[in-house]
């Protein structure tokens, strides 16, 4: 409703406010009138009259009125097939700073709560709002206009729109807060997304994120056990893993890096493959591992990624060495994983008074009920 919103008013402002609008009206028309045959299209008209009767109301309807010829249908020459990817491409606009872009995206097309988009990009929910603000007064004040990018200009725009497709993934992969550990809806419309971009740009990249969704949703089934508990990789049911998932996200990789692809997002399912392809924990080929980390680090220097890279190389080189490594990491404090792997270190080595510490640590920054649950048991034990 957004998306077809904004391609007539190219105001997101206006936009959101009609989409809101509308959702009112049904919820006053339809106890009275029953619900229309077809509500998402009876939803996106109301948000669409609404949105012209503002913008006539503010007497720009005039510079505005060839918007008013487009059709619900896409232009011939956009190539984006998709009313959501659309919009992931148009608010990643290289106006706007990288951290702005992806914070807009996630809030506004991709219906992430601002409290999770602030717990992706580890701020205070405060802070991520004004950042969401202020990028939407960006907007306005330097008049960026809400126009489908070009062909030629989706590769500008591409690193970005993988990137919100990704965070969208992953809020859902393990939600930040409450009862259950994924939450179906964003999990299913990131991977949707994913297919829908590699679909417009296969290969490279957009084959690396695909293949990295699938991977992960190759063994979702299996994170929890019957009562819900969470379970770490090596406690998992590898028989119940979803071997076509695995064996398509395989093929994705192996044809991108034949074509010479390199970058993070396939790095990244490259590593998840090795995971998912090793018949069991102990099998599993971390020496690879832990040079496809070296080599993520190379083209993503990330404090996430150093962390994850020192997980590898405590069953390369042992807990010690994995240790002074995460204990020299700096801007993760209050990234709960940090405290976790290293809770899991300590206990690895015996210093159980100090491990239990920093699970209770993890356990103050988290607030899903399974991951608490999880983290309580082991600073217990």
């Amino acid at each position: 409703m957004l998306a077809a919103t904004v391609r007539v008013t190219r105001d997101l402002d206006v936009a959101e406010e009609s989409v809101q609008d509308a959702y009112v009206q049904a919820l006053e028309h339809w106890p009275r009138d029953g619900v229309p045959a077809n509500p998402g299209a009876w939803l996106t008209t109301v948000a669409r009259r609404r949105a012209l009767n503002v913008m006539a109301r503010a007497n720009t309807l005039d510079t505005k009125l060839p918007l008013l010829l487009e059709t619900d249908d896409p232009p011939e020459q956009d190539v984006i097939g998709d009313d959501r990817l659309r919009l992931v491409f148009i608010c990643c606009h290289p106006a706007l700073a990288r951290e702005s872009q992806l914070a807009l995206t996630l809030r506004l097309v991709c219906g992430v709560a601002t409290a999770d988009v602030a717990h992706a990009f580890l701020v205070s929910e405060a802070t991520m709002a004004a950042r969401i603000t202020r990028a939407k007064k960006k907007i306005a004040a330097a008049r960026i206009p809400y126009v489908v990018p070009e062909p030629d200009e989706l590769p500008a725009r591409l690193d970005a729109a993988l990137t919100v497709i990704y965070l969208l993934y992953t809020t859902g992969h393990t939600a930040p807060a409450g009862d259950d550990l994924v939450r179906d809806e964003l999990t299913a419309r990131g991977l949707d997304l994913a297919r829908m971009l590699h679909a417009l740009l296969p290969g490279g990249e957009a084959a690396g994120l695909l293949a990295l969704l699938l991977c992960h949703e190759a063994r979702r089934h299996t994170r929890t056990d019957a009562d819900g508990r969470l379970l770490r990789l090596a406690e998992q049911d590898r028989t119940r893993w979803d071997r076509e998932r695995i064996a398509e996200a395989d093929a994705l990789i192996v044809g991108a890096l034949r074509a010479g692809g390199s970058g993070r997002f396939l790095l990244q399912a490259a590593i998840a493959a090795l995971h998912a392809q090793a018949p069991s924990s102990a099998e599993t080929d971390w020496p690879q591992i832990l040079e496809l980390y070296d080599a993520l680090l190379r083209v993503w220097p990330s404090p996430v990624v150093a962390l994850n890279r020192a997980v590898a190389l405590a069953e390369v080189d042992g807990p010690h060495t994995a240790l002074r490594v995460v204990d020299e990491l700096e801007g993760l404090d209050g990234y709960r994983y940090l405290h976790s792997t290293r809770a899991d270190l300590l206990s690895r080595l015996g210093r159980h008074e100090e491990a239990a510490a920093a699970y209770q640590a993890a356990l103050a920054l988290s607030d899903n009920a399974a991951e608490r649950a999880f983290l309580l048991r082991r600073a217990e034990s």
